[in-house]
């Protein structure tokens, strides 16, 4: 019930702020769970229809805006008047000109004050989006943690948490803070922003923990390895084994993220990064994913031109050996077999579709299982 208009807000009275605090106290060092899904006011927005973007994008925000802009031009129309006011229009979750300039207009003091009140109290994510964006749009310093905390509902509000962190001085540690607690699409908008502010504070980050594994990191693993400078921190592969096996995620998505980011193709350090790296893992005892990266560093070149991993007919081969003289070391071996029966998936997908073809010793060839025998039906 708000107490300032009277009315019920429609949906869960459970504000998302407070949400994502709670669920960020149970594990304040990882991602919340499937990024917070689903987020308390899920069945209102289920019941209700969604309304579409428009064809032109042009016009997407606009709605909102107008809706905002009359609200602020009311000298005593108060924050809450909004919490149940944009259900019926597009809100874009990424920042919007049309919204920003409404921003921009009006007193700032009092944007401010509507941003922060709809992110901190807000039960819908179409009220906290707008506060969100008011935010980024005219917010301080003193706004990191509310930025921080709403962003790790990353999905939704991922893109404006890191406009907004990504415009405020100190921008790169914050959004440091943010890219640890965040996976999915969030983790793409955050390493993003970190690359797109090339602040030398995040480059040590950047180089050893940006990807987590996740197939979505080839929007940003191209553009991670390059503004890192990776090519000329080769060096400290000889003692980094952390980075060594980033590295090695890296060039995994990087081989195999066409139409996404940066090939391997098209990066013009791939040879000299693919040698440091399948030298340094050489010395590296095995785990899981050390094995299932060089794998398909391997199978990648093994089925595709030379030009097609940024080398040579000549490095190709030699990278190819080089990699498969690990793989098939008995310790390395005994690794993926065991992996393989603990259930990896890793391990598993391997051994189904592309290591007998590369004929490892962990997965010796098996002749193809027919298929089954017809069941009836169609």
């Amino acid at each position: 019930m708000s107490e300032t208009t009277g009315t019920e807000v429609p949906g869960s009275q459970t504000t998302l702020f407070e949400y994502a605090l709670q669920l960020h106290r149970l594990a304040p060092d990882e991602p919340l769970p499937r990024d917070g899904e689903p987020y308390p006011d899920d069945a209102a927005h289920r019941r209700r229809h969604r309304p579409k973007a428009p064809q032109d994008r042009r016009f997407a925000g606009k709605d909102p805006a107008l809706i905002l802009d009359a609200h602020l031009a009311r000298s005593s129309a108060l924050p809450s008047a909004l919490v149940d006011a944009f259900h019926d229009v597009y809100v874009p979750i990424h920042h919007n000109e049309h919204i920003a300039a409404v921003a921009q207009r009006a007193d700032r003091d009092r944007v401010r004050e509507t941003g922060r009140w709809l992110v901190r109290h807000g039960t819908d994510r179409c009220a906290v989006t707008i506060g969100i964006a008011l935010v980024a749009a005219v917010g301080t310093a003193d706004d990191v943690a509310l930025i921080q905390t709403i962003g790790l509902l990353s999905d939704h509000f991922g893109p404006l948490a890191a406009h907004a962190l990504e415009r405020l001085p100190g921008g790169a540690g914050a959004l440091l803070w943010l890219a640890d607690r965040v996976s999915g699409w969030g983790r793409v908008y955050v390493v993003e922003a970190l690359c797109r502010l090339d602040d030398p504070v995040a480059r040590p980050w950047l180089l050893r923990r940006a990807c987590d594994g996740d197939s979505l990191n080839g929007y940003f693993a191209g553009k991670v390895a390059t503004v890192a400078k990776l090519h000329e921190a080769l060096g400290d592969l000889d003692t980094d084994s952390e980075m060594v096996d980033h590295v090695g995620r890296l060039l995994h998505l990087m081989s195999d993220c066409g139409g996404m980011g940066l090939t391997l193709a098209d990066y013009p350090h791939s040879a000299a990064v693919l040698e440091a790296h399948a030298r340094n893992v050489a010395t590296l005892s095995p785990t899981v994913e050390r094995y299932s990266t060089i794998a398909l560093l391997t199978q990648h070149l093994t089925a595709k031109s030379p030009e097609a991993a940024g080398c040579s007919a000549e490095q190709q081969e030699a990278l190819r050996a080089a990699y498969i003289s690990v793989l098939d070391r008995e310790e390395w071996a005994h690794c993926a077999r065991a992996g393989l029966a603990a259930e990896d998936a890793r391990m598993r997908w391997l051994a189904d579709h592309r290591a007998p073809r590369l004929r490892l010793r962990a997965f010796p060839d098996r002749r193809p299982q027919s298929p089954p025998p017809h069941s009836g039906g169609r």
